[in-house]
């Protein structure tokens, strides 16, 4: 069965994407596309199929395309980001699935949720409470996933911009951070602790391969140790926009 990946071209005033958490650096926009345009290449390159999802014009964020969904079995949650100005990157991002054939839910006002404080772990939803996503958009997210068996876990998150800017999870469920911007990692049931903020964040490829940002090399190592393969890529411009491997896909099945 094909794997299959959406992603969404940097916009041209990606410099102008907003920071929470972090000082504001230059972002070089051509850097950035070039960057990006090797993380397509490394998802391709191990066997996935990229999906553009059309240009949010004038949106500075929306290469983010994590943020604007939340896909769980056939189900695509649409949601509602606790940044106005990041819902109009929506649009496109529901057609998208649409076309991919999934069911289309939404998270209504007064709810907010970003796909980034989503993290899947088997049939367990941890859901960061953060700026972007407030309890009324958690609740309407459980509602939704009842019905397929997902147990729904709130989760705090006040020292990064999303849940999955703090933690991720490993291909056998094991869920890995940096233990500074984790708030409570009691919360997880199998908690590996990484040396490095950027080694944080993975996006699983199928098999034992990683998705892992170039800037956490000893975290590479520590999960080539635990019999994982690493794929690294550098997304150095997105990182100054508080960016992530997770941030820049979604994957379908």
């Amino acid at each position: 069965m094909t794997t299959r990946a959406l992603v969404r071209r940097p916009d041209p005033r990606l410099a102008e994407g907003l920071v929470s958490h972090i000082e504001r650096r230059t972002v070089d926009v051509g850097l950035a596309r070039r960057q990006w345009q090797a993380y397509v290449d490394a998802l391709r390159a191990q066997g996935w199929e990229t999906v553009e999802v059309e240009p949010a014009d004038g949106c500075p964020d929306s290469v983010f395309v994590e943020d604007p969904v939340v896909v769980y079995g056939d189900l695509a949650v649409i949601t509602r980001s606790g940044a106005p100005q990041r819902r109009p990157e929506a649009a496109g991002v529901e057609r998208a699935v649409r076309a991919a054939g999934y069911h289309v839910a939404r998270i209504e006002q007064p709810g907010t949720l970003d796909g980034g404080d989503v993290l899947k772990v088997g049939s367990t939803v941890y859901v960061g409470l953060s700026g972007r996503t407030n309890e009324a958009g958690v609740r309407q997210l459980a509602a939704l996933l009842d019905a397929t068996g997902a147990t729904v876990v709130p989760v705090p998150v006040t020292k990064v911009l999303h849940l999955k800017s703090a933690v991720t999870a490993l291909p056998d469920g094991t869920v890995i951070g940096y233990p500074p911007l984790v708030d409570d990692p009691a919360v997880f049931a199998d908690f590996l602790a990484v040396p490095e903020e950027p080694g944080a964040h993975v996006v699983l490829l199928g098999g034992n391969r990683v998705l892992l940002a170039a800037s956490a090399p000893r975290t590479a190592a520590r999960l080539r140790a635990r019999g994982l393969e690493p794929v690294t890529v550098d997304i150095g411009e997105f990182e100054k926009l508080e960016g992530c491997v997770t941030c820049l896909s979604v994957r379908l099945r």
